[in-house]
């Protein structure tokens, strides 16, 4: 077994955890303030340690973690998965964002063809209405 380090640098541990598929994705989101420890904003080659709380944004999902371990090497999603532990309100609010993006993606639906004639002349008319 390789020894557990004492401490790494967050945007090492945050590629080895799986949450940035680069380390230089991991880095530009430390430095544009989407990763923060305590509620502060950090830097990339801060050491991170086992306890600490983070929260890191990821496009539209927003993770609130704890470490749990540390790890140099980028392994299965499976492995990387005990390297933290999300809270339950974090998986809460994902799931709550992500079935309410998926019910506004259904509410929509773009029409399959082009309108025809008839169509574009309605359309037409609709616009009409505005300018009077």
């Amino acid at each position: 077994m390789i020894p557990e380090p004492r401490g790494m640098r967050l945007d090492l541990w945050l590629w080895a955890a799986r949450f940035f598929k680069t380390r230089g994705l991991a880095k530009q989101a430390i430095e544009t303030g989407k990763v923060e420890i305590g509620g502060q904003r950090v830097k990339p080659a801060r050491g991170v340690r086992a306890g600490e709380a983070l929260v890191v944004v990821r496009g539209d999902e927003r993770f609130e973690v704890e470490v749990l371990a540390l790890s140099n090497t980028r392994g299965p999603a499976s492995i990387a998965q005990t390297l933290y532990r999300e809270s339950d309100a974090s998986k809460l609010a994902r799931e709550h964002a992500r079935a309410q993006r998926a019910a506004e993606r259904a509410g929509y639906r773009p029409p399959d063809t082009k309108p025809d004639k008839r169509a574009r002349r309605l359309i037409r008319a609709l616009g009409d209405l505005d300018a009077s």
